[in-house]
């Protein structure tokens, strides 16, 4: 028999430690619950290593050679879509009922060479070696976060690996759905935006000018909106300006994104930053749609997984991606652990519509807390089709607006001077 360390959590949701003698991880998985814990790891005790020098080395020339990992410099994580379509065939494979280490290396084989391919060698050298599925994929966090690795974690211990990768891999697609939603609505008035200001500052740097110089020669006197406009054209041009406009078009964009990056990285930006966002008329309840789905079917899809309440909540708050739902799951999360309920302190924070709470609490009494939280998910993801539809109708007549105050300005302040040059000929 062999020896087995675990860390699992007891009654009140405390982590404890210990050793179990089993023949097999499962059998030291159903003795641990036998002693009233929920595992939360169970890995074999390496055996000790042999102190013969001769052992070592037949040993060492008997092994087969591994790949080496697949290693270097890369920029980024792996790609949402290719990590959910990953995910799905994992999931078909173990359904299957093929080994866990050759699911992992078919899947490796198919890889094109990259990131993904890179880490999912190195994952199946470390089941090989005798981790487990969740700790391989923990050395990786470039591909599997937080979220993924405590998912697999749980299904590994319940014995149900196969139906919780699909799980994750239906949340993971949903949550590419929507971001491409967002992000497909916000291509056509983006595009709109860049080719109305690439034609202006063209307008500011080769016409305006030669207007300028027929009404020097003419010697009139330029009305206020025309003057306007040619010291704009000039601060395009960067004459006699410190910075010239067409570098603050040009790299004004970067800059801004950079520094909101920056902004992001520290605890007071974020906070304030992600507070003030919630109140930005249109836009902010599109965020705070889009925060209530993620955290709900984060929440939801932990649970229905077998994770601790109190393990999901965290997991959830970390992941919501905004700091007052972060504060607001915290809350939770030391309400619960103090034996109070999950609908309260979420009410408090006022994060959440009345809905929200309402069914949430349902969800508390009836014992269906995931699946209420899943519904949840899908209703406010519809919603957010909606209110993105609102957005993008919203923002097409606004632009047609705006870029022909903008044009008829520009003719207005031309015109003007022309009109004074024909009255002084007449």
């Amino acid at each position: 028999m062999a020896t087995y360390t675990y860390q699992a959590l007891n009654a009140s949701g405390k982590t404890q430690k210990g050793t179990v003698e089993a023949s097999s991880s499962e059998e030291a998985i159903q003795r641990i619950k036998s002693q009233g814990y929920f595992p939360t790891s169970v890995q074999a005790q390496k055996a000790k290593k042999s102190s013969n020098k001769a052992e070592k080395a037949a040993e060492k020339a008997a092994k087969p050679k591994k790949k080496k990992k697949g290693g270097g410099f890369s920029i980024g994580g792996v790609k949402p879509k290719y990590l959910a379509l990953f995910t799905r065939q994992l999931s078909t494979l173990q359904d299957a009922g093929l080994p866990l280490l050759r699911s992992l290396q078919i899947l490796e084989s198919q890889q094109k060479p990259g990131l993904l391919k890179n880490i999912l060698l190195g994952v199946t050298e470390e089941v090989e070696g005798g981790s487990s599925l969740s700790e391989s994929m923990g050395k990786f966090p470039k591909a599997f976060d937080h979220l993924y690795v405590k998912m697999v974690n749980a299904g590994e211990i319940g014995g149900v690996l196969d139906v919780i990768l699909q799980r994750l891999s239906e949340f993971m697609e949903k949550a590419e759905r929507l971001k491409r939603k967002i992000k497909g609505a916000m291509v056509y008035p983006a595009v709109v935006i860049f080719v109305a200001l690439a034609i202006l500052t063209g307008i500011m740097l080769l016409i305006i000018p030669k207007f300028e110089e027929i009404f020097l020669d003419f010697g009139i006197e330029l009305p206020g909106l025309t003057q306007a406009l040619i010291n704009t054209s000039r601060w395009v041009a960067g004459n006699g300006t410190l910075i010239p406009g067409w570098a603050v078009l040009v790299f004004g964009g970067p800059i801004l994104w950079m520094t909101y990056k920056l902004i992001r990285k520290t605890p007071p930006g974020r906070a304030v930053f992600d507070t003030t966002v919630l109140w930005v008329p249109v836009l902010g309840t599109l965020i705070r749609k889009t925060v209530i789905a993620r955290f709900t079917r984060t929440l939801g899809t932990l649970i229905s997984a077998g994770v601790p309440i109190l393990e999901a909540v965290t997991i959830t708050a970390q992941t919501s991606g905004n700091h007052v739902f972060e504060k607001a799951l915290t809350n939770v999360h030391d309400s619960i652990r103090e034996g109070e309920t999950f609908a309260t302190p979420l009410r408090e924070s006022k994060t959440c519509d009345a809905i929200v709470v309402n069914m949430i609490d349902v969800g508390e009494e009836t014992g269906e807390m995931d699946a209420m939280l899943l519904k949840i998910a899908d209703n406010y993801d519809e919603e957010v089709d909606v209110a993105v539809a609102a957005l993008v109708s919203l923002i097409e007549p606004l632009m047609v607006v705006v870029l022909g105050v903008m044009v008829g300005t520009i003719v207005v302040a031309m015109f003007l001077p022309m009109i004074k040059m024909l009255e002084s000929l007449g």
